[in-house]
Order: C-alpha cells, then sequence, then structure tokens
C-alpha cells in the first residue's frame, strides 16, 4: 500500500525511543526499547548511538546500563529527533525535486509544499513532554 508520509524505521525507532526515555526516571535498555518498538536490539542501538552522538541522550553499559536523556522533555521536540536520523526535512514543493514542471502548471499545485510544512510544524510543536503529560 502506497502512503502519501512514511517514516523510516529509524526513525520511527528514535521518536518513540525518545519518547520511552521521556516517560521513565532511569536508564532504558536496548532490549526494553526494541521490545516495544517491535524492533530488532541491533537497529535500535545503532539509532540510539546517533542520538548519543547529537548529545540528546547518554548511555551506559552494563546489566543495568541503557540510555538515559541527557537533556529535559520540554527542550527536545519531534523536529529534532527526526532531522537528526533524517536529515533536514524538506519542504520542497516538487515530490519529484525538479527544478521545472514540464507542464505550465503543477499538476500538484501547492498541495504537497503545504503537507510538508504542516508536517514540519506538528514534529516541531510537539515536545517529548507533551507525550509525558497525562492526557496522552
Amino acid at each position: 500500500m502506497s502512503r502519501i508520509i512514511s517514516l523510516t524505521e529509524a526513525a520511527s525507532i528514535a521518536i518513540h525511543g525518545m519518547i520511552i526515555l521521556a516517560r521513565n526516571k532511569g536508564s532504558v535498555s536496548v532490549g526494553h526499547i526494541a521490545e516495544i518498538n517491535n524492533s530488532s536490539r541491533h537497529h535500535v542501538a545503532k539509532v540510539f548511538q546517533r542520538l548519543v552522538k547529537e548529545g540528546f541522550v547518554t548511555s551506559s553499559r552494563g546489566p543495568t546500563g541503557g540510555f538515559r536523556l541527557k537533556i529535559n522533555p520540554e527542550e527536545i521536540n519531534l523536529l529534532q529527533i527526526y532531522e537528526t536520523i533524517e536529515g533536514k526535512l524538506s519542504t520542497h514543493h516538487c515530490p519529484l525535486e525538479k527544478p521545472v514542471c514540464p507542464f505550465d502548471l503543477c499538476i500538484f499545485e501547492t498541495k504537497i509544499k503545504e503537507m510538508a510544512i504542516d508536517f514540519r510544524d506538528y514534529l516541531e510543536s510537539r515536545t517529548l513532554s507533551y507525550y509525558v503529560q497525562e492526557h496522552v
């Protein structure tokens, strides 16, 4: 089935995993994040090493080790996490990224660009703390 907006597994692991960390007080293991996300431990470890490198989380080894937020949940939004994994979110209007449309008018008009901007704005408006609150 085709989708208009699709997240890579890595972006999904990062976003969901960071929410898991925000909801927990202590360290969270790779295994726990992998189990909740239904992902491989290896892929979770790889994604989270990127988040460590970018300064969002800390990691510790050993039987009681795992990952822990390094920044307050109020200071991290989903866009930051997404762009750490995927790179800057493009709001270019052409889904084919062509500089010139072969028609006089783009067949998508501005709809693709509007959707990309709405998606970016949504991710930017949601901090991790939003998902820790009781209403979620």
